[in-house]
């Protein structure tokens, strides 16, 4: 009989706040190291920014890795995608130098289509005072008919005659919603076709069956990194609904997002900041909306890849990294940003929740415990030293490492990754092994 082989070769590159944790740093530092990228969910609402030299890069749709030459590029399944956005960060890359050539997309993949953004902002506009706070680039509506199953997929986006009858069929639905429920002129089906089948025509040669391509290259030994956008906290199911995205950001979405085996991951790196932030609306137990919270934005340059709004700011909060971790068995975390609280003379760092009379140790499922909760604080002296040239984990002055190591006790997870700064080399591994 054969013998089986469960080698597991993957490594899962997560968030486990609300998003916006740097994931991209560290996505980009470990690519050097891989042969594969690939991405599992989202759309062109993420934002992963990278400091390479003298250059910045801003991601949407594209994985980090695609920085790197012959590193292939996955785009899975359990992503939307709009089209225009993809072509143009393809070419803003590809004007700058960057081989664009290794990117491969899931036939499988749903697109975003203009009426897309027209519901997303119309609901928001109608729910007032109650609204989500989404980016407004028609994420959840795709998903929305991705579930209502009128979507489309990518392998009927390139082909024009499929494209023309997804639109003929789809299209006075839509345009009835569009004019009955929120008073806004529909498309016609011409107009559509001229500005997307160029698109879709410019795309066919990426798109592929990229389930298969991954589990290839598994088989082959190759090692991938599963690369996720936003964070636990936004996760569809797990995350502080309704203020959460519209998939699964978390390990469980690799799986169905790329058409995997759970055995093709070998570790998951919960990404998480030295501090927490986050955009849009819903509760946010330590945040600081005083003068702490306006030097963490400034010092961390706190504002959206993908919108350009300031971040909500705020204290560590243990509860919610315990539950991240919790939610997606991490083995460890890239924490992120530590240069950031540099100067406070004192940290503070949430161990557990107030509710009422009640001590909580986990994260509440009913957002209106959630809206009074208030944190309990562990405090830590701060330090003064400037730790942004920092190469090892002796480097940082003790009061540093007193932190990490309080991180790690209240979230039961260690820290192997250190990142000290936006540059590449501002990072610190602890773990060598990774991925």
């Amino acid at each position: 009989m054969k013998k089986l082989n469960f080698e597991k070769r993957g490594l899962a590159v997560l968030g486990a706040q609300w998003g916006d944790e740097g994931k991209g740093k560290i996505v980009d530092y470990l690519s050097s190291k891989v042969g594969v990228v690939a991405r599992f969910q989202g759309g062109n609402n993420a934002g992963h920014t990278v400091v390479v030299g003298d250059q910045t890069f801003k991601m949407h749709h594209l994985p980090v890795g695609i920085l790197y030459p012959g590193v292939k590029c996955v785009l899975g399944n359990g992503m939307v995608i709009n089209p225009e956005v993809l072509i143009n960060e393809l070419e803003g890359l590809q004007q700058r130098g960057v081989d664009t050539s290794e990117l491969r997309i899931s036939d499988r993949a749903h697109v975003i289509m203009p009426f897309h953004r027209d519901f997303d902002s119309a609901e928001e506009n109608f729910r007032g005072k109650q609204k989500i706070g989404t980016t407004g680039l028609g994420i959840g509506p795709a998903y929305a008919d991705k579930a209502y199953r009128r979507g489309l997929r990518m392998i009927d986006f390139i082909d024009l005659d499929r494209f023309t009858s997804w639109l003929e069929e789809i299209l006075p639905l839509q345009n009835a919603f569009l004019s009955k429920i929120y008073g806004l002129p529909g498309y016609k089906k011409e107009d559509l076709l001229q500005k997307f089948a160029p698109l879709g025509e410019k795309l066919s040669a990426s798109v592929t069956d990229t389930s298969l391509f991954l589990r290839e290259q598994l088989n082959k030994g190759e090692k991938v990194i599963f690369e996720g956008a936003q964070g636990a906290l936004l996760d569809l199911d797990h995350g502080s609904y309704p203020y959460v995205t519209s998939s699964p950001t978390s390990t469980g979405g690799i799986l169905t997002g790329l058409g995997v085996g759970p055995q093709s991951i070998k570790d998951v790196l919960g990404v998480v900041k030295a501090y927490t932030t986050r955009v849009g609306e819903g509760p946010f137990p330590t945040e600081e909306d005083g003068e702490t919270g306006k030097i963490m934005r400034e010092q961390g340059v706190e504002y959206g890849t993908t919108t350009g709004r300031p971040r909500r700011c705020g204290w560590f909060d243990g509860v919610i990294a315990g539950y991240g971790a919790g939610i997606n068995g991490f083995t460890g975390w890239a924490l992120t940003k530590l240069d950031v609280l540099t100067g406070f003379k004192t940290l503070k760092l949430a161990t557990s929740y107030q509710l009422a009379d009640e001590q909580l140790n986990h994260f509440p499922p009913l957002l209106s415990d959630l809206h009074l909760c208030k944190p309990n604080y562990l405090e830590i002296d701060g330090w003064e030293e400037d730790i942004t040239r920092a190469r090892k984990l002796d480097e940082l002055p003790t009061e540093t490492r007193n932190y990490l190591q309080a991180i790690e006790d209240v979230t039961k997870v260690p820290v192997v990754m250190v990142s000290t700064g936006p540059e590449r080399e501002q990072t610190i591994v602890i773990r060598k092994d990774i991925p």
